[in-house]
């Protein structure tokens, strides 16, 4: 007879971390006031988060592993924003991320009848915008000046200086690089 034992993808540090901070975001966090942006950077970078004092980071956003955030100068997380960190993200300079859009940088390996976790990147260049209600898939690279159309969908690298929307999403226009 053979067992078929779970075995997590976390290791028990990684669980505990997991553990303390969805208390610190769910009450600290959760409850500072709307234009305490500093105070939530601060507790990001409690837990391993590496991000610019200068980003605004509301109060409604959801990280769930800080240590895999990086964030750089003026970028933003709008209102509802989940930022599903099972692996690295990288948020360049001047990004807005819009109200509920999503960043899933994890998935599993259907080729694998265990289905394992898979904790793949997903990087943000500079002068990025997605709007409300995108999602960006795991292993996907939105290059800069990218924008993601409301409630479009990337699952494939996105070019710089272009706009995309639509699920999946395709190219509608290129965009001016800026000054």
């Amino acid at each position: 007879m053979t067992e078929n034992r779970h075995i997590s993808s976390y290791t028990l540090q990684e669980k505990i971390w997991r553990l303390l901070w969805a208390i610190v975001q769910a009450t600290f966090f959760r409850y500072s006031f709307h234009t305490w942006s500093a105070w939530r950077i601060f507790l990001l970078k409690s837990y391993g988060a590496e991000i610019d004092s200068s980003c605004i980071i509301r109060r409604t956003v959801k990280i769930e592993c800080p240590w895999n955030l990086k964030m750089g100068r003026n970028s933003c997380l709008g209102d509802g924003v989940i930022v599903y960190s099972l692996g690295k993200i990288l948020i360049g300079d001047r990004v807005s991320i819009s109200q509920y859009a999503h960043l899933c940088a994890g998935t599993h390996d259907y080729n694998d009848k265990d289905m394992p976790l898979l904790r793949l990147p997903i990087t943000i260049e500079n002068d990025v915008w997605l709007a409300a209600g995108s999602f960006v898939g795991p292993n996907v690279t939105v290059g800069e000046g990218a924008i993601l159309g409301a409630r479009s969908v990337a699952m494939r690298d996105l070019d710089p200086w272009t706009i995309y929307n639509g699920n999946p999403a395709v190219i509608r226009r290129t965009r001016d690089k800026l000054a």
